[in-house]
């Protein structure tokens, strides 16, 4: 039974996601988080405010299904799937994570630098969240839809745009990653 505990391999989860996308396919709908964020807020009132959100959301109630399932999954795999909540890296990734200030890497799921409530009370932190929600947001609704979405739906669909997507945004967090974040940090 210790099986459950580690991560799936390959050979399980990619069929398992061509599957699920082939389904998808099958009965017309696309898959990305974006667009089910987009039903999400359609439904709680967005469509009065602006005329991106004004669409008939009741057409893509199923994206509502996908919110709660992920959700749903997320809790069940923490709490009763995983026998720790440490991150199974290598001792050289924490080692370089802990030179860049992350003492948590190796030992949480999430850096508790950046993912514990202290991080509202420092403004640098505060300021970059907001950069960084504007460009996600922006970035998002400019390339038509978000990682998921491309790099899962669109590329089952062989569209070209959405290979052109994913390029783009591995190359955003590469730089992010190399070059922007050491000199904030």
């Amino acid at each position: 039974m210790n099986w459950i505990f580690e991560p799936w391999p390959w050979y399980i989860s990619g069929p398992l996601i061509a599957i699920t996308m082939f389904l998808l396919l099958f009965m017309g709908k696309e898959f990305g988080m974006s667009s089910n964020l987009r039903t999400l807020c359609t439904l709680c009132g967005a469509d009065k405010k602006a005329n991106f959100f004004d669409f008939n959301w009741k057409a893509q109630r199923w994206n509502l299904v996908v919110i709660l399932g992920a959700a749903i999954g997320g809790f069940i795999a923490r709490f009763y799937l995983t026998d720790s909540p440490k991150v199974a890296i290598s001792d050289n990734t924490i080692k370089d994570l802990n030179q860049l200030g992350f003492i948590s890497a190796g030992k949480a799921y999430l850096p508790t630098e950046l993912f514990s409530n202290d991080v509202f009370t420092k403004p640098l932190t505060l300021v970059l969240l907001v950069i960084g929600g504007f460009l996600i947001g922006f970035g998002t609704r400019y390339a038509g839809g978000c990682t998921s979405g491309h790099a899962i739906s669109g590329l089952s669909n062989l569209q070209q745009s959405s290979l052109l997507a994913v390029v783009g945004f591995f190359i955003g967090g590469l730089i992010m990653v190399h070059f922007i974040y050491p000199l904030l940090f």
